[in-house]
């Protein structure tokens, strides 16, 4: 580097190195695979660092016709479970000199005001998760390169589709409670018309028609604590045999369960045994702590937003869905 210079440049790192200003371009630009060696990216990435150089990421977007703005569009923060879908695709963004707004859907799902004079031109992509996908033609983001989150890959308005593996997720939960000899379930669906929790409502239906001797009701509640304990109460309180086995949708929902079944004098799990989804906080703060599916909210973020910039570079994104983990806890027993 020049002698009183106060800012490094790609030919000082090109110097450093021993190679092109071209190659420093692809290796700092994430485009040297396939161009570049290995060795030759590493020792580029280390003359950056030593020399404390930064790209000016300035010249480059204007060169480009790029803001590096991605929003992420989710249906509420009223979990934890975007929040994190928000750090992960936050940490990758940041690693490729991105920035990410956070654009939660009022009322969770359905349209939404369009919070930019132009969405198109204050924008390089979009990332939606399929709750809050009514959001997009209000923003116009259904135009500009796009990533869905939890869709329907057949029926997806986006260039990409990224899922977790949901129905494998219900298939564990079923095996586990039909292992455990329970025969009579209580589906507790959460109320949104969204792809993800039909494909809850349709595994369990399928895993359970399969297994001899099942009974499956189902019982729709909003996401609430207290929406899921006035429901399961009205489930609770339905003509016939008791269920033994409570599947809800997510976390929040068996919460609200375990104060219905509280209120009818049941134990969990002597007398219901409870499952969740999501493995959010809540999950071990109730008491017994709640056997549930683990989804690993950061891991779709990042996912979700290495989509976006392969869609941007016009490469094709990473295929297969996101793997999904029961974890038993003590909310599921043998039924009595």
């Amino acid at each position: 580097m020049a002698r009183g210079s106060t800012r490094p440049t790609s030919r000082d790192v090109a110097q450093a190195a021993g190679v092109s200003q071209a190659a420093v371009s692809l290796v700092l630009g994430d485009k040297w695979r396939g161009r570049v060696s290995e060795p030759t990216a590493q020792r580029v990435r280390e003359a950056a660092q030593d020399l404390g150089y930064r790209p000016n990421l300035a010249a480059r977007n204007l060169r480009l016709g790029r803001t590096r703005t991605v929003l992420l569009v989710v249906p509420a923060l009223t979990t934890e479970f975007f929040a994190e879908v928000y750090t992960g695709a936050a940490r990758v963004a940041g690693e490729h000199g991105f920035g990410v707004v956070l654009y939660p859907s009022p009322e969770g799902v359905g349209p939404a005001r369009d919070p930019f004079a132009s969405a198109q031109a204050a924008l390089d992509g979009v990332i939606a998760s399929s709750m809050a996908a009514d959001a997009l033609s209000a923003i116009r983001g259904d135009q500009l390169p796009l990533v869905m989150l939890d869709s329907d890959p057949e029926g997806s308005l986006g260039a990409a589709t990224v899922n977790l593996d949901i129905a494998d997720g219900i298939r564990q939960v079923a095996e586990h409670l039909l292992t455990l000899g329970h025969r009579r379930f209580l589906h507790l669906a959460a109320d949104v018309p969204s792809w993800t929790f039909e494909v809850r409502a349709r595994e369990l239906a399928a895993r359970l028609s399969a297994a001899p001797g099942t009974d499956l009701s189902t019982v729709r509640a909003p996401i609430s604590i207290d929406g899921a304990r006035i429901a399961t109460e009205a489930a609770f309180g339905a003509p016939g045999p008791r269920p033994t086995a409570l599947v809800c949708d997510d976390d929040k929902l068996a919460a609200g369960a375990y104060k219905a079944a509280r209120r009818a004098g049941l134990r969990v799990p002597d007398d219901l045994s409870v499952t969740g989804l999501d493995d959010l906080g809540l999950a071990t703060a109730i008491d017994p702590e709640l056997t549930t599916v683990r989804l690993d909210a950061e891991a779709f973020g990042e996912r979700g937003m290495r989509a976006l910039l392969a869609v941007l570079d016009g490469r094709t994104p990473e295929e297969g869905d996101l793997p999904v983990s029961l974890v038993v806890r003590g909310s599921t027993a043998p039924p009595r």
